[in-house]
């Protein structure tokens, strides 16, 4: 069965894939909130092999530590969907060799999980690329699960992109 992912993402994917190409770059998305499927948007693109090194769905606490090294004093002190740990997924993706760029994902889509400091929509996307240390936006997205993990996808490729294009 194929997933028929919104155009915009297909776009805005494809046009990360091609500039990862064209400048390189090696990529690597560690996901919570969207499971996997930023990576599956990358990997519908023909040719995503090229710059696609690997795809982490860290759902748990204990899959961020051990598959990224998340602190678990970061997850404590500031819990799953923060900027810390945002940054802290992609600082161990960037740890891998090769990897010369990272975008992570952790929020709370809904329906459920939310508080009044943390409610649904709000998304920590993490960016990273070479040499420069990761960086975390803060997002409350509006809809449903399925729009909100949309959503941040679009966003984080956006992000991505525009970093690695303005990156020497």
């Amino acid at each position: 069965m194929k997933y028929n992912f919104p155009v915009e993402i297909i776009n805005r994917a494809g046009s990360l894939i091609k500039l990862c190409r064209d400048k390189n770059i090696r990529l690597s998305t560690i996901e919570s909130c969207t499971g996997g499927l930023l990576s599956g948007c990358l990997t519908d693109i023909a040719g995503s092999s090229d710059v696609l090194d690997r795809g982490f769905v860290t759902y748990s606490n204990e899959a961020k530590h051990d598959e990224v090294g998340v602190s678990y004093k970061s997850l404590e002190q500031f819990g799953a969907v923060s900027d810390v740990v945002a940054r802290e997924m992609c600082a161990g993706a960037m740890r891998r060799d090769g990897i010369g760029a990272a975008l992570s994902l952790t929020g709370i889509a809904g329906p459920g999980g939310g508080t009044d400091t943390k409610p649904v929509g709000l998304v920590f996307i993490g960016i990273a690329t070479r040499p420069l240390a990761p960086v975390a936006h803060r997002y409350v997205f509006d809809g449903d699960r399925q729009e909100i993990r949309a959503a941040a996808i679009v966003e984080g490729l956006h992000l991505l992109t525009t970093a690695i294009g303005e990156s020497p």
